[in-house]
């Protein structure tokens, strides 16, 4: 077997100390460009791979994190990972990820699993079902812990997500201002902090403009074909006239079950989603959706976390994105 290359050898190759080359490694200021470029020429010449693990071990640290999601074949998560690893990947950080599937058992393995492999720490979707005893043992298990999206307590732990409730507030403030009086909310089914808070929104707003507010559709999401009872509400003697879904891809379902029907999203019937994925804009109608900046969430979760890293904390940080509405068709705009 071909022997591995040593440091002791990068040095010698590049005229310099052993201590400077290891100076090149940890990219320390006290190296000069060219003298830089001259170890590196060598690690590249003589096939020098470094051991980031060795190294971590002696400073205390991995360099990773634990990425802890409930639902990875999402879009809406893949928008979320982006913005994770715009941060991390500038501070040299690898996440780990891994699929709870709404499981809070399978969640609980994973994250011990992970605490195992030495992360740093985690960003967390709770699963559905979720309790406060989950973050007792995150706690136990000493990893600094960023929820992200959803919370299961609503004053303990650190956590960034969306303004759900302001966000659906303005959705339904629109639909009022543009003459619609029957409101439904599709995919109502409270089973986390980010359902409640959009339920909480929805209620509270119709309320304030004195409309019925008991028009929500329980939906399974994992199957977007599931409508409910929408195709029965919107056949009966006094429908709706408009739409809230919980998200973009379920309001893309609701769109093409009117348009199968010869109702145009839009015209006939507003339609609104949430989380503002980029094939919203393309789609026919263009869909009308509340902006929760999964991008900006993992930003925000990862500067939080790498924070936690490096200053531990008993005090909780909660960060809230302010919620937007992006207006198109689907809503009441100008059809092509």
């Amino acid at each position: 077997m071909k022997k591995a290359v040593t440091l002791n050898s990068v040095a010698v190759e590049a005229g310099v100390s052993r201590a400077t080359a290891s100076l090149v490694l940890r990219d320390s200021p006290l190296v000069s460009l060219e003298t830089r470029d001259r170890v590196i020429c060598a690690m590249d010449k003589l096939g020098y791979i470094y051991n980031r693990g060795a190294a971590n071990l002696r400073g205390q640290k991995t360099g990773t994190i634990g990425l802890v999601l409930c639902d990875i074949g999402s879009p809406f998560y893949s928008q979320l990972m982006l913005g994770i690893d715009e941060v991390i990947v500038d501070a040299n950080i690898v996440a780990i990820l891994v699929n709870s599937a709404e499981n809070p058992d399978r969640q609980l393995r994973q994250i011990r699993r992970l605490r195992e492999h030495g992360v740093d720490g985690l960003i967390l979707c709770p699963a559905a079902g979720s309790s406060d005893a989950l973050l007792s043992e995150i706690e136990r298990l000493h990893l600094p812990c960023v929820q992200v999206l959803r919370h299961v307590s609503q004053r303990n732990g650190n956590y960034v997500g969306p303004d759900y409730a302001d966000g659906t507030s303005l959705a339904i403030t629109h639909l009022v201002r543009h003459g619609r009086r029957k409101i439904a909310f599709i995919g109502g089914r409270p089973v986390h902090s980010a359902a409640r808070e959009r339920l909480d929104g929805f209620r509270k707003t119709l309320k304030k403009h004195k409309l019925e507010h008991d028009l929500i559709i329980p939906t399974h999401l994992e199957n977007l074909s599931d409508l409910g009872s929408f195709p029965e509400l919107l056949a009966s003697s006094t429908p709706p006239d408009a739409v809230v879904c919980y998200n973009d891809m379920l309001a893309q379902s609701v769109m093409g079950y009117l348009l199968a029907r010869g109702k145009m999203p839009g015209r006939d019937f507003a339609v609104i989603g949430a989380d503002d994925l980029p094939q919203s804009a393309v789609s026919f109608p263009t869909l009308t959706t509340i902006v929760t900046d999964p991008v900006g969430v993992g930003r925000n979760a990862a500067r939080l976390l790498l924070d936690r890293i490096d200053n531990p904390t008993t005090s909780s940080t909660r960060i809230l994105v302010s919620g937007q509405l992006m207006i198109r068709q689907s809503c009441g705009g100008k059809l092509p």
